[in-house]
């Protein structure tokens, strides 16, 4: 990793030189996101400020990484932070001179923001408790730190025609998508990998194909040497819309897409030697023979052990956590904090006394599954944003915490800002998507509503279109739905199975 930050140090020159012409009104917003993007920074909704995302693979963040988060926030006096679905972490509201200074500084602690925006490899992603959750296949932490820091040494020897988006799965949860990303290595009980690639969110959304079978973990860079070489002479360069992996399915068909990447990872595995040696972490940790009962400390498959889960209403935790959490995990033995792609952590590695402390801090955590509900961070900070996502989200949080239905009557709702489906909207039990909808009274702020939709491995389904929804009667509509399904001491998926007419009834009052 220290060789990738030098790599990339010199290129800050230019970011600061670009960002200072960007606040002087010498370019223009698209000019400067196609340029800012690549060192995972955008300009907010205004041009008046910016965000920086910091790339940390698998989400995980070390006590190291956390001291430096708590420290710059204190020093930049940020006042907003976002937990992205790709285990990023967003810092907002940055000034010219803040964004600048954080982005050196994230290099001086080993964080790396390069390709965390642009066309160009993404955070590789991993379930948040690989390593540490009962009845995973096995760790793949590891491997995908591996992917990570040999994908990073493409960002300046390859382009490619847009973002590459890299994940593991080490179980059927399937909670980083790997069976519809751009390239996805799914575990198997037998030790090994499956492989999936050209599938995706968003307009036109595919699931993945998969191009290979009981890949050897220690072979994983060559099928990512691959991928990118498939990406490079297939993906389209001329057509932005449609530069994505998904849409070389379009293009070639998907045998034909499967043919091409066989091609080239044959071609790759007879040229290069690309093989890895991974040592797999092992925790020696004891409990403290107390056992804890709560929904959000999870027991780890290291016996007396536990991982507790905070998830920030919106996935935007209070600045001032990050420097509480560091102060109380300081001296506990080697706890870690993992971001998850559903917009909250988990702090592993916790004896049942260390748990309850962390449960203590975290009491603001969503209070059941709706409430852990997923949104992008909305059209108030983001460019392209159609609608505010997070404060659609806390109206619909508000309005059902007057109902105090029982956990499990409504689902774990995503809402998208745009059709981009930052918040996987299109995989969502019930998602929405931002738009406008016409009125008699003119256009009014909506969204499309999507139902059904499934990221378990073996159920994998995109959502059913609906209708649209004007934005302003999305907590009515909620409300109603929660009470005919608490009418019938139901939980939602037993209603939408038993009473799927009744639900489409109350849909099509507000569509």
């Amino acid at each position: 990793m220290k060789d990738h930050v030098e790599e990339f140090r010199g290129d800050l020159l230019e970011f600061d030189e670009m960002t200072d012409k960007f606040y002087k009104k010498e370019i223009n917003i698209a000019k400067y996101k196609a340029f800012s993007g690549g060192f995972g920074s955008y300009a907010q909704r205004g041009g008046t400020a910016s965000m920086l995302r910091l790339r940390l693979t698998g989400g995980e963040i070390t006590k190291e990484h956390l001291k430096f988060i708590a420290d710059s926030i204190e020093k930049h006096d940020i006042s907003l932070t976002h937990i992205t679905t790709c285990q990023s972490l967003q810092l907002h509201n940055l000034s010219a001179a803040q964004v600048c200074s954080l982005i050196q500084e994230s290099f001086d602690h080993g964080i790396i923001t390069r390709g965390g925006g642009g066309n160009f490899p993404r955070n590789v992603m991993c379930p948040p408790l690989s390593g540490v959750q009962s009845g995973e296949y096995f760790d793949v932490l590891p491997y995908a730190k591996e992917a990570a820091d040999y994908l990073l040494g493409f960002i300046k020897t390859v382009k490619l025609p847009r973002k590459l988006k890299v994940c593991f799965s080490n179980c059927k949860e399937n909670i980083t998508h790997a069976t519809f990303r751009d390239l996805g290595f799914v575990a198997k009980e037998n030790g090994h990998f499956d492989v999936y690639s050209a599938g995706g969110l968003g307009r036109s959304p595919r699931m993945g194909v998969q191009v290979a079978s009981n890949a050897a973990p220690d072979k994983i860079l060559y099928y990512i040497k691959a991928m990118v070489n498939t990406f490079v002479s297939y993906g389209n360069y001329e057509n932005r819309g449609k530069a994505r992996t998904r849409f070389m399915q379009e293009t070639l068909g998907t045998e034909g897409y499967i043919k091409a990447y066989q091609e080239k990872l044959s071609e790759v595995l007879e040229k290069e030697n690309l093989d890895i040696t991974v040592t797999l972490p092992e925790i020696t940790k004891q409990g403290d023979g107390r056992v804890i009962n709560s929904a959000r400390a999870i027991p780890q498959k290291q016996h007396g052990l536990y991982a507790v889960s905070y998830h920030p209403i919106g996935g935007s935790p209070k600045p001032e956590f990050f420097r509480k959490l560091y102060d109380i995990i300081l001296p506990m033995e080697d706890v870690l904090v993992r971001l998850s792609p559903d917009e909250g952590m988990y702090i592993i590695n916790l004896t049942a006394s260390e748990a309850e402390k962390i449960l203590t801090l975290t009491k603001d955590s969503a209070k059941n599954i709706f409430e852990s509900s997923i949104a992008c961070i909305g059209a108030s900070i983001c460019q392209v944003g159609a609608r505010d996502s997070q404060a659609l989200l806390r109206a619909c949080v508000e309005r059902i915490r007057k109902e105090n239905f029982p956990d499990g009557t409504l689902p774990k709702i995503h809402i998208s800002g745009c059709p981009s489906s930052c918040s996987a909207h299109q995989i969502a039990p019930l998602g929405f998507r931002g738009g406008v909808r016409q009125t008699p009274d003119g256009p009014k702020p909506a969204f499309a509503v999507f139902e059904s939709g499934c990221d378990l491995q073996g159920k994998e389904a995109f959502g059913a279109d609906l209708g649209v929804m004007l934005e302003s009667e999305i907590p009515e509509f909620l409300a109603e739905l929660g009470k005919e399904i608490s009418s019938k001491n139901m939980t939602y998926e037993q209603y939408i199975e038993e009473y799927h007419d009744k639900f489409m009834e109350i849909v099509e009052k507000y569509i």
